[in-house]
């Protein structure tokens, strides 16, 4: 039984060192493009921010469809919508993407709605 452990806590260990280093290369990559981390993008406040896109769901808001993705730079998470869109070519998830919007949303939670875009 200690060998099971033992070996599933190796294997947790490098999948958290490599999660680290993706969050540590996100970060970078944010920074060298000029862009605002999106755990230092204030609220209300027009930003630029660039990260990898994690998932993509159709979320209907008010009868209207909404496609949602979350966009994570390595320093936070930032949900995106698409108001009356159903799929936009191109985002999916593991996508390199760059927006440009206004930051909003309630404590804790980072919302920009019908940003620019530009793919990666």
């Amino acid at each position: 039984m200690t060998e099971v452990r033992e070996r599933l806590r190796k294997s947790l260990s490098r999948w958290a060192s490599s999660a680290d280093q993706e969050a540590k290369e996100l970060q970078e990559d944010t920074v060298k493009a000029g862009c605002c981390p999106i755990a230092e993008a204030g609220d209300r406040s027009r930003v630029e921010v660039r990260g990898s896109v994690r998932t993509v769901t159709l979320r209907p808001r008010g009868g209207v469809p909404a496609l949602e993705a979350e966009l994570y730079d390595g320093s936070g998470l930032l949900t995106l919508v698409f108001l009356g869109r159903r799929r936009i070519a191109g985002i999916e998830p593991g996508r390199q993407m760059k927006v440009v919007g206004r930051v909003g949303g309630p404590e804790g939670q980072r919302v920009m709605f019908n940003p620019r875009y530009e793919l990666r």
